[in-house]
């Protein structure tokens, strides 16, 4: 097998919204390393994830308490079998990131969280972020074509005395809003005036907002008793756009993600600065090699969520 040899290289691993019913079916059928990952998932988890996520049904996928181990589970099965087929030890990544829930993929796979423990952590992530969203109607809009300042104008009049914020710096004039489902809705109607177009996305509830900081409190209380080491292999916080320097950063940084916007586009300027020049996707879907393309053109990203993509990268 001819392996492309590759420097500077980070991986990138994707977030909620990434799920799809038969996620990480054929990886699974193709490596005996994948089927592992799977199959102690569901011994950990109690429940059969597997069947979610191959088979569906949709409605139980995209609920937020199992899309999120479900993609967090695929990812980390497709990223065995590339390390079965001797890939990723050949992109000898220069650091890893992940969206959102993705960071967490990030953190387990660069040495810091051990697999039962993520798992553990992220399940329960899902869970109280399910169980704030229940609590209060709320949403989530991807506004496009607006900076910043201009989005921050648009929440300011849309809010009306309500949570609506900034929620997700994903590539230039992206920007994801979260707040309460009126205040969303006022944003959609808002949006046009500002000369931007507003797209509800098909969220449970608003994440990265004040609304979560119920869930936020409870995952204080998991991270603080869950084992972190420092990895061998940095990892960019979506909060600060910046490395996390030791286990209690970590945790600090995690906790604070449930509530503050995740700063995807300066974390890959960041790593562009460094010199990166590849970056390389695992897990389902195709989200950030599309982001990319709109941050950086100049870089190169490779994506691996199939059969077909793992073998494009092996040969």
């Amino acid at each position: 097998m001819q392996v492309i040899a590759l420097s500077k290289t980070v991986v990138i691993f994707p977030g909620q919204g990434a799920q799809a019913v038969g996620m990480g079916k054929e990886v699974a059928q193709a490596s005996a390393a994948a089927r592992a990952i799977y199959a102690r998932a569901d011994q950990i988890l109690g429940f059969d994830l597997t069947s979610l996520c191959f088979e569906g049904p949709p409605d139980r996928l995209n609920a937020t308490d199992i899309s999120q181990p479900a993609i967090f589970v695929t990812s980390v099965a497709i990223w065995h079998a590339l390390d079965e087929s001797g890939v990723s030890a050949d992109w000898h990544p220069h650091a890893m990131a992940g969206l959102s829930l993705g960071e967490y993929t990030a953190l387990h796979l660069a040495g810091w969280i051990g697999f039962d423990e993520c798992l553990r952590l992220v399940a329960e992530r899902g869970r109280l972020m399910q169980a704030a969203s229940d609590a209060s109607p709320s949403g989530m809009v991807s506004i496009i074509g607006l900076d910043e300042s201009k989005v921050d104008e648009l929440c300011y009049a849309a809010s009306q005395g309500e949570v609506l914020s900034t929620a997700n710096f994903n590539c230039p004039k992206q920007i994801v809003i979260s707040g309460s489902k009126a205040a969303c809705e006022r944003a959609l109607d808002l949006a046009e005036k500002y000369d931007g177009r507003a797209i509800p996305l098909t969220v449970a509830g608003a994440f990265h907002s004040a609304l979560m900081q119920p869930a936020a409190d409870g995952l204080d209380a998991v991270l603080r008793s869950t084992k972190i080491v420092k990895g061998r292999i940095g990892v960019v916080s979506n909060v600060s756009a910046d490395y996390h320097a030791d286990p209690d950063d970590v945790r600090e940084h995690l906790r604070e993600q449930v509530v503050k916007p995740v700063r995807w586009q300066a974390s890959i300027e960041r790593f562009i600065s460094e010199g990166v020049e590849r970056f390389m996707e695992v897990g389902p879907g195709r989200v950030l090699t599309g982001l990319m393309k709109k941050i950086e053109r100049r870089v190169t990203a490779v994506n691996c969520s199939t059969v077909a993509a793992l073998e494009r990268v092996s040969t």
